[in-house]
């Protein structure tokens, strides 16, 4: 990270922080923390509600000014990304090694005595007759093991 960006996320920090003491020093309906004060000037309760609702609205349009800024330099500073091309269509035709996924659809079972399901460019339809061809050899020892009923 740059300093820039490290000083614009402390000074960001700092304003959520100011911004939580105004919210919970202004008078709500329920009570709140409040603010006291003399009866003229800028410490009246008229005078505290102003400024604390003006200083809210300066603190907010900071916070979100600032939160835009961050981002903004966070997505500048980033290289650009490539992106995985291994599972698509154009890369298993053009020659690419094929995925575990087609493997085991594209050669026969051990011991299998049908033929070998068909090649396909769509690596689901290639597990699933996969799981196809493993299914019958998993449910056999299964049913072997069954205690007769009498």
């Amino acid at each position: 990270m740059s300093n820039l960006f490290t000083f614009i996320l402390v000074v960001q920090a700092l304003v959520a922080a100011a911004m939580i003491g105004v919210i919970l020093m202004q008078k709500s309906e329920g009570g709140g923390l409040g603010v006291g004060g003399s009866p003229a000037g800028l410490l009246s309760a008229r005078g505290a509600a102003d400024f604390l609702t003006r200083a809210t609205t300066i603190l907010a349009c900071l916070f979100v000014g600032l939160s835009i800024v961050l981002a903004a330099m966070a997505s500048v500073g980033r290289g650009g990304s490539t992106i995985d091309t291994s599972l698509s269509k154009a890369a298993q035709t053009s020659g690419a090694a094929p995925s575990s996924l087609t493997g085991p659809a594209q050669q026969p079972a051990q011991g299998a005595a049908g033929p070998a399901a068909p090649a396909s460019d769509d690596p689901l339809a290639a597990a699933a007759a996969a799981a196809a061809q493993d299914a019958p050899a998993q449910q056999a020892p299964a049913q072997q093991q069954a205690p007769a009923k009498k």
